[in-house]
């Protein structure tokens, strides 16, 4: 065993259990106030995506036809993911979004953290490292991440955060060293609550790690409850056409997070998702409608 092990395990402890102990500190850092831009998240279109009908350079039109002011381009649409795309890919679709008039907000990949697997896991962090730089190159100052998809058995909560933190950490240092901010999406996941998803951010405890506010995914305690907790720390956001309450859904009530926002505070791009059947031209567009009525945007 290496020598160092014992303490760095006590010390990892010790973080875990000052982090659950102040669940509500200052947060992100900004002015009061409110301002917001309305951005796009590719997830929209993940159907035509995915079977090669759209691109992301037909999403930057999208955006720029119904007045987005940006996009989060998803890692998930780029060629070869989830290696990085070539530069002349990345520096395209740059081009693309900016003579468009619409902002690169953020891009995204969907990492495992908490696999008992520490080789799977290494590997999934230099997947970030890559994505992060491929961000940069973009000009998109967020990258989202998750924790991971699920609790594994044989483990405790406490025991996956004593290698997520560090994990995260590192993650979090090469962001700050490419200028890009990583978010981490709670996702009704290995992450279940705000309180849970606020002690990871307190523990990581760097200014170049925050949340991705996604409002469909907090389904333990009231949504709107839990929402409101994860404000302070938002860097991002996915607001969703539902909300959740243990199994059921209901339709999210826009007014309500206008509301919160107002209250708690928040500058930045507020991106929105519309999932599920039916024509995704025409159900983002019908929820966009409903957001610009909802937020006076």
């Amino acid at each position: 065993m290496d020598g160092n092990s014992l303490p760095r395990r006590k010390f990892l402890s010790h973080s875990v259990a000052l982090a659950t102990a102040a669940l509500a500190p200052a947060g992100v850092l900004r002015e009061p106030g409110v301002k917001l831009k309305l951005a796009l998240n590719a997830y929209s279109f993940n159907q035509p995506l995915m079977a090669g009908t759209m691109t992301l350079d037909d999403v930057v039109h999208f955006c720029a036809q119904h007045r987005v002011d940006a996009l989060d381009a998803t890692g998930y649409y780029f060629p070869g993911y989830p290696k990085a795309p070539p530069d002349d890919y990345i520096y395209n679709l740059k081009k693309t979004a900016f003579l468009n008039g619409v902002q690169l907000s953020g891009t995204g990949v969907r990492n495992d953290f908490a696999v008992a697997d520490a080789a799977a896991r290494k590997r999934d962090i230099q997947m970030v490292k890559d994505w992060i730089e491929v961000a940069s190159k973009l000009g998109a100052p967020v990258i989202r991440v998750f924790s991971g998809r699920a609790r594994p058995e044989g483990h405790t909560f406490d025991q996956v955060l004593e290698w997520m933190i560090p994990e995260f950490q590192e993650c979090a240092e090469y962001g700050k060293r490419h200028g890009v901010i990583l978010g981490l999406q709670q996702h009704n996941d290995f992450l279940k609550t705000a309180d849970e998803t606020i002690r990871v951010i307190d523990a990581v405890n760097s200014p170049w790690f925050g949340d991705i506010l996604d409002v469909g995914s907090l389904r333990t305690n009231d949504p709107y409850q839990e929402i409101e907790k994860l404000v302070p720390y938002a860097v991002s956001w996915q607001l969703k056409e539902k909300v959740g309450y243990g199994t059921k859904e209901a339709d999210t009530d826009l007014q309500r997070i206008k509301a919160i926002i107002n209250k708690v505070g928040y500058r930045g791009v507020l991106p929105f998702e519309a999932l599920g059947g039916g024509d995704p031209r025409e159900r983002v567009a019908n929820f966009l409608e409903r957001i610009r009525a909802a937020f006076a945007l």
